[in-house]
C-alpha cells in the first residue's frame, strides 16, 4: 500500500490496474472485499488517498476532474463507481464468479444491491444528526431499513446466514454499510431491534467473513468522529486544525474519540490529530 504522492514517481507498473481509494470509505471497502474473494490483491496496486487535502492535479487528470473515489485504473482508462468497478472485476476474473450466474437469483440479489442509498442515507443521517429533538424519528428510520432488510431475507433465504448459499453479490455491497452503521452503536446507543433476527444474523456473517476483516470497527470510529458531530468528507470543523479523515497521524496511534457526540466537541489534541 502506497500513499499518493509516490505514484508521481513511479507510477504503476505496464499492464497493472491501480486502485485509488481513502481509508474509510465503504465504497472503496467494497472494491477491497472483492479483491480478498477473488484473491486479486496482489494484481492491483493499491493507492490511498488523504481527503483532507484537495484532490492532487495528477489524480484529477485520470478521473477528468472527477473527486469521486474509488476509482480504478485499467488499460483503457479510468473507471469510477463502486458497483461498475465490481462488475468490471467479477467479469475481467470470472474463476470466482461473485455474481450468481442463476438469472432469477441474480435478479433477487440486484434488487436487494438496489436499496443500498436507502440503508445508508438512514444510517448516516442519525449519525450526522446535532438536533436532540430528532433523535427518535431518525432512529425509527433506520429501524424501518433494518425491518426492510429482514423481511426481503425472510423471503428469500430465511434459512441461511446469507442471501443465499455463500457470501455474494449483495454481501460484497451491503457489508461495508453494515460495518459503518455500527458506528450508531458507539455514537447513538443504537441497536438493531432484537425481533429482527434475519437482518442481525446477516449482519453478524457478513462482519465475520473473512474477507471483510481489512477494515476494523475501531479504525472506522475513528475515522467517522467528525460525522458524529455534523461534518464529513474531509472537511475541518470549526476551532480545529485537522480532520478525523486525515492518514497522518495514522488512525491506529489515535486514543477511542469521546462517544458523547451531544457534549463538548473533542479537540484536534485529544483525537491525537496533533503531529
Amino acid at each position: 500500500m502506497i500513499q499518493g504522492e509516490e505514484v508521481l514517481q513511479d507510477g504503476a507498473a505496464p499492464g497493472q490496474m491501480a486502485l485509488y481509494h481513502f481509508p474509510g470509505c465503504p465504497y472503496s471497502e467494497r472494491v477491497e472485499i472483492l479483491l480478498a474473494l477473488k484473491g486479486l490483491g496482489a494484481l492491483i496496486r493499491d493507492v490511498e488517498i488523504d481527503i483532507s487535502s484537495p484532490r492532487p492535479e495528477w489524480l484529477l487528470q485520470k478521473t477528468r476532474g472527477s473527486t469521486a473515489l474509488p476509482a480504478l485504473e485499467v488499460a483503457q482508462g479510468t473507471l469510477r463507481e463502486s458497483l461498475v468497478i465490481l462488475r468490471y472485476l467479477d467479469q475481467t476474473f470470472p474463476d470466482r464468479q461473485i455474481v450468481q450466474s442463476d438469472p432469477y437469483r441474480h435478479a433477487i440479489e440486484s434488487i436487494l444491491v438496489a436499496t443500498d442509498s436507502a440503508f445508508t442515507i438512514a444510517g448516516y443521517q442519525l449519525l450526522r444528526n446535532r438536533d436532540p429533538a430528532k433523535r427518535d424519528e431518525l432512529r425509527r428510520a433506520v429501524d424501518a431499513q433494518f425491518a426492510r432488510l429482514d423481511a426481503f431475507l425472510n423471503d428469500h433465504g430465511p434459512g441461511g446466514d446469507y442471501l443465499f448459499d455463500d457470501f455474494g453479490w449483495a454481501e460484497v455491497v451491503f457489508t461495508p454499510l453494515m460495518k459503518r452503521l455500527r458506528f450508531l452503536e458507539y455514537y447513538e446507543d443504537y441497536e438493531i431491534p432484537v425481533a429482527l433476527a434475519r437482518v442481525r444474523r446477516w449482519q453478524e456473517s457478513c462482519l465475520a467473513h473473512p474477507s471483510a476483516q481489512h477494515r476494523t470497527h475501531e479504525e472506522i470510529i475513528k475515522l467517522y468522529y467528525d460525522y458524529s458531530i455534523g461534518v464529513g468528507s474531509g472537511a475541518i470543523p470549526p476551532g480545529r486544525l485537522r480532520s478525523s479523515f486525515t492518514m497522518d497521524p495514522h488512525w491506529s496511534r489515535r486514543p477511542m474519540p469521546p462517544r458523547d457526540k451531544w457534549g463538548t466537541r473533542a479537540t484536534d489534541a485529544e483525537l491525537g490529530l496533533e503531529t
